[in-house]
C-alpha cells in the first residue's frame, strides 16, 4: 500500500525514482522474509534449512534476484547473476551434503533431475524461437505492420485490432515478439497523437499476456505446467473465456479515452519473401507434432518440437538451393536464425531452475509450501502468486510452485496459469512485453502512463478469476 501512495504522490517526471522505489521495495520485502523463513525452518526442524550454509544459499539467491530486479539501472543482463547464483548454491549444497553424511550420488541425482527439467524446456523454446526468427527474416511481421498502417483505420479501430491480434498471436509466438511487432504499428500511426500511444501499448501488453494464458505454448509458465503433466492439452482451452475477459474488460474501460480521429500516416507496403507461408504451415505442423508425441506416443513434447525443427531445416535447404537471399544480402542460412534465439532468456531460465532446485533440495520449498498453500489454500495462494508476478518474474514463481508441487486439482493449476500469466500486466515492469515496449517507445509509453490505468487492468484480473471460478471451479 505504501508503494502505491508513493506512486500517486510523485510527479511523472520522476519516473526513474519510482522505479527505484519499487526495486527497493522488492529488496526490502525479500530481506524481511529471510529471517522469518530461517526461524520457521529451525522451529519446524526442517533439517538443512536451519544451517548457516542453508541461510547463505538463500541469501545468494536473494542477492542474485536483486541484481535481476535492478537490471535496467546497471544494464547487467539478468542471466549473468542467476547463473552465478546457481553455481554458488550448488557448491553450498555439496558442502551441506558432506557435512550431513549424504552421498555424492544423491546430490548428482538431484542435479540431473534439474537438468532434465531445464533441457526439455530449453529445446522446446529454442525451436519456437527459431521459427519466429525465421518468419521475422521472411518479412511476415513487417508485412502485417505495413498493411495495418496502409489501411488508415481510425485510432479506436487500430486500438482494438492491435489488441485482438496480440491476443491471438501470443499463443503461438511469445508475448515479447508480439508486443514488439504491434508496438511498431502503434508508434508509426500514433506519432502525431501522443494520447493514443500509451493506451494502445497498455492494451497490447494486457492482450499479449492474456492470450498466452490459454495455450500451453503461449507463455513459458504454461509450457512448464503442461510439460510437468499438471494440465492436459485440451484443458487449457477452459481458460479461453477468462482470458478474453482479462483482455476485453480493461480495453473497454480505456476505449473512450482513445482519440476518435484518424491517423494521417503513409508507408511503402512490404511483401513477405518467398517461402513465408510455407514456413507458417511448417510451424503449425511442428506444434501438432509436439502435441501428437505427448498425446498419442507418451513421448515428451520437446521430441516433437525437435522433429518439427527438421521440417524447417530441410525447407531451408530448399530455399538455399533456390538462391534465396536474406535481407542483408547474404545467402539464406537457417543456423543464423538459431543463433538469434533469446539466449539471455534461455540462460536466465537455466539459472532459475538450478537456483530454485538447489533451495528445494535444501528444504526451503517444502517450508514455503506449508506456510502458503498449506495455510491459505490453493485458491488464495494462486491469486497472491499472480499479484507477485507483477514485480517478480513469473518464471521463478511458477518453477517454485511446480517444485513445491502442492496438492491441487486441474482447475487450480489452470488458475495459477491464468494468474501468473496475466498478473504481470498490472505494471509495465511486470512482463517482458511491457519492458520491451517501454524501451521501444522512447518514453511515450512509461511506467506512470501504465500505472494510471492499473485499476482497469486490476478489474480485468479480478474478473477473469471470477469467471474461471464460476466456469471451472464452482461447477
Amino acid at each position: 500500500m505504501w508503494m502505491i501512495l508513493f506512486t500517486i504522490l510523485l510527479p511523472e517526471h520522476k519516473e526513474r525514482t519510482i522505479k527505484r522505489i519499487y526495486a527497493a521495495a522488492l529488496i526490502l520485502s525479500l530481506l524481511a522474509i529471510t529471517p522469518q523463513i530461517a526461524w520457521a525452518a529451525h522451529d519446524a526442524n526442517m533439517g538443512l534449512t536451519g544451517t548457516s550454509l542453508g541461510y547463505l544459499a538463500l541469501a545468494v539467491f536473494i542477492g542474485a534476484y536483486i541484481m535481476v530486479a535492478t537490471e535496467e539501472f546497471y544494464h547487467l543482463r539478468k542471466s549473468k547473476p542467476m547463473i552465478l547464483g546457481a553455481g554458488v548454491i550448488w557448491i553450498l549444497v555439496s558442502l551441506l551434503a558432506r557435512q550431513h553424511g549424504l552421498s555424492s550420488e544423491e546430490v548428482e541425482t538431484a542435479l540431473e533431475r534439474n537438468l532434465a527439467d531445464y533441457a526439455g524446456l530449453f529445446l522446446f523454446l529454442l525451436v519456437a524461437m527459431t521459427y519466429v526468427n525465421t518468419l521475422t527474416e521472411r518479412n511476415l511481421f513487417a508485412a502485417l505492420r505495413t498493411w495495418l498502417i496502409h489501411k488508415k483505420f481510425s485510432y479506436r479501430t487500430i486500438f482494438w485490432m492491435t489488441g485482438t491480434l496480440a491476443f491471438f498471436i501470443s499463443p503461438v509466438a511469445d508475448n515479447l515478439t508480439t508486443a514488439l511487432l504491434l508496438g511498431a504499428v502503434v508508434m508509426a500511426v500514433g506519432r502525431d497523437e501522443p494520447r493514443f500511444i500509451p493506451l494502445a501499448c497498455i492494451n497490447i501488453v494486457v492482450a499479449a499476456n492474456a492470450g498466452g494464458a490459454f495455450s500451453p505454448f503461449g507463455d513459458i509458465t504454461t509450457l512448464m505446467v503442461w510439460e510437468a503433466g499438471k494440465v492436459p492439452t485440451d484443458q487449457f482451452m477452459l481458460l479461453f473465456i477468462p482470458s478474453v475477459v482479462n483482455f476485453v474488460v480493461p480495453a473497454a474501460l480505456m476505449h473512450f479515452a482513445v482519440p476518435a480521429g484518424r491517423p494521417d500516416v503513409d508507408c511503402e507496403p512490404i511483401k513477405p519473401k518467398r517461402g513465408t507461408y510455407a514456413i507458417c504451415v511448417l510451424f503449425l505442423l511442428t506444434i501438432l507434432t509436439a502435441l501428437s508425441f505427448e498425446q498419442f506416443l507418451d513421448l515428451p513434447p520437446y521430441m516433437g518440437m525437435m522433429t518439427g525443427l527438421s521440417y524447417l531445416l530441410f525447407f531451408a535447404y530448399y530455399l538455399k538451393r533456390r538462391d534465396m537471399q536474406s535481407s542483408d544480402g547474404r545467402p539464406f542460412n537457417i543456423f543464423s536464425k538459431v543463433a538469434l534465439a533469446e539466449w539471455d532468456t534461455l540462460l536466465f531460465f537455466f539459472g532459475v531452475v538450478f537456483c530454485v532446485g538447489g533451495l528445494g533440495y535444501i528444504g526451503y520449498l517444502e517450508l514455503v509450501s506449508a506456510t502458503t498453500y498449506g495455510a491459505l489454500g490453493p485458491f488464495h495462494a494462486n491469486i497472491i502468486a499472480g499479484l507477485l508476478s507483477s514485480v517478480v518474474d513469473n518464471i521463478p514463481v511458477m518453477f517454485a510452485i511446480l517444485s513445491m508441487d502442492p496438492p491441487m486439482d486441474v482447475s487450480q493449476w489452470l488458475l495459477i496459469c491464468l494468474t501468473a500469466g496475466v498478473g504481470g500486466s498490472l505494471l509495465s515492469i511486470g512482463s517482458a512485453a511491457g519492458v520491451a515496449l517501454m524501451g521501444q517507445s522512447g518514453g511515450r509509453y512509461s511506467f506512470f502512463g501504465h500505472f494510471k490505468w492499473s485499476w482497469a487492468v486490476m478489474v480485468g484480473y479480478a474478473g477473469s478469476i471470477w469467471v474461471h471460478y464460476l466456469m471451472n471451479i464452482a461447477r
